[in-house]
């Protein structure tokens, strides 16, 4: 008895008794043509590369509503030590997700790579039933704060997963005392404000990816408003610097 798993693309016969007792049978049988040992093998590892990916995104449907928000209790701070943005501390992430995703049978792990002026970190987010998605992130060392070279490629490392982890699981973080989380979500910059800061950074040059890294964002769309006037000047300061 068979039946009929319909996908976009085309529909999948999948066996009710398993692909494999098909496989095995085929495997007895001295006359068995081998092209066609070799297509059912082909046959049962798309069935199960089609059924694991469907099991991965169903659990991740389920994992969703329980992942928590992260406090942010790291600091970016100016030359006159008052801290101008916060963030969440890789340890602080790792600490509250890790418990819901163990619950739900995945695994997040990391690799990373180095060339001569950036770090480049690979998030993957496994789940039991084999499917796993990746994401990369390429950041300059962060020798922000007179750090040497080992705690560079250390700070970067810690912040490439943090922001990978985040991309992976659409997770948020929030300040400890952050009063525009208290009536909801705080208020991201508009469209017009983010051409306009596309626009400017095209103008003087600006690496976007490293731009986002510099202001602690993953991305200019997840700038708060609140910040559009700092990232501006920085901006500026890049044109002037030249």
């Amino acid at each position: 008895m068979t039946a009929l798993a319909k996908t976009d693309d085309a529909p999948v016969m999948e066996y009710a008794g398993g692909i494999m007792a098909v496989i095995e049978r085929a495997a007895r049988d001295p006359n068995v043509d081998i092209e066609k040992m070799e297509r059912l093998l082909e046959m049962q590892e798309r069935v199960h590369a089609r059924n694991a990916k469907a099991s991965y995104y169903a659990a991740l449907a389920d994992m969703q509503p329980k992942l928590p928000v992260i406090t942010e209790r790291g600091g970016i701070k100016d030359r006159a030590g008052k801290v101008q943005s916060t963030y969440a501390l890789w340890e602080d992430v790792n600490e509250a997700i890790r418990p819901v995703l163990a619950e739900h049978g995945f695994a997040l792990t990391f690799k990373t790579r180095r060339t001569e002026n950036e770090i480049a970190v690979t998030g993957i987010l496994s789940h039991r039933d084999g499917h796993a998605e990746t994401t990369e992130l390429s950041l300059p060392s962060d020798t922000s704060g007179s750090k040497n070279a080992v705690q560079a490629v250390g700070s970067s490392t810690s912040y490439g997963k943090r922001y990978t982890a985040f991309a992976l699981l659409n997770i948020t973080s929030q300040g400890e005392d952050d009063d525009g989380f208290r009536g909801g979500a705080p208020e991201l910059i508009d469209m017009g404000q983010l051409d306009e800061l596309n626009r400017r950074a095209s103008e003087v040059g600006a690496d976007i990816r490293r731009f986002c890294a510099a202001l602690g964002v993953a991305s200019l769309s997840a700038l708060t408003a609140s910040r559009y006037t700092e990232a501006m000047r920085l901006l500026d300061k890049k044109a002037t610097s030249k």
